[in-house]
């Protein structure tokens, strides 16, 4: 697959994380901006949210945060961002976010984080969309969440194959090869609104 032009990158709003979580979102925003692809998220200046957003910034990438209005000062928005769009709900935002983006990456991040994270799976399981979806599962901390997977298709709840929707690093550099790596998208999604 050619390189993204945008990716949307899912993760945690809460600053009392462990620094490795911390370094992965900089390092992560820093390499986005380093290969000129553009950070599409959450639109807020805290926690991993807000330190993926100004490692892209501070080496100076585009950067589009998107957060509605009724978060917006819980989620303390960022303004100093390339675009922010305030918006009317969170399924305008998530919609927006699945718009603007060519991939998606997932960092540590609590219940809205994986709220974000299935929808973009279940979507991508419908055929609605058929970009790329990596996980990034730093010192295991989804490993929890992919045992979880597996056991929904052990029990039959969940198809072998819906383990090929997503990838899954352990850090942040190996994001970019997982991206390049992904196959083409086939174009059989359906054509239905998001």
């Amino acid at each position: 697959m050619k390189a993204p032009k945008s990716v949307c990158v899912y993760c945690g709003s809460s600053s009392r994380v462990a620094d490795l979580h911390k370094d992965t979102a900089h390092a992560l925003g820093e390499g986005l901006a380093r290969r000129d692809i553009q950070l599409v998220y959450g639109g807020g200046r805290v926690g991993l949210m807000g330190i993926v957003a100004d490692a892209a910034l501070g080496a100076g990438g585009s950067v589009v945060g998107i957060i509605p209005e009724h978060i917006q000062s819980a989620e303390v928005e960022h303004t100093g961002l390339t675009e922010l769009h305030v918006v009317d709900s969170m399924h305008t935002r998530k919609r927006m976010m699945m718009e603007r983006s060519d991939a998606f990456v997932v960092l540590p991040g609590g219940l809205g984080t994986m709220d974000e994270t299935f929808e973009v799976l279940t979507w991508k399981q419908l055929r609605l969309h058929d970009k790329p979806i990596v996980i990034v599962d730093v010192d295991g901390y989804w490993r929890p969440l992919l045992g979880l997977i597996d056991h929904m298709i052990a029990q039959g709840f969940a198809q072998t194959g819906h383990r090929a929707l997503f990838t899954v690093v352990n850090e942040a550099d190996e994001v970019f090869d997982a991206l390049e790596h992904e196959p083409e998208p086939s174009l059989r999604t359906r054509t239905q609104k998001l």
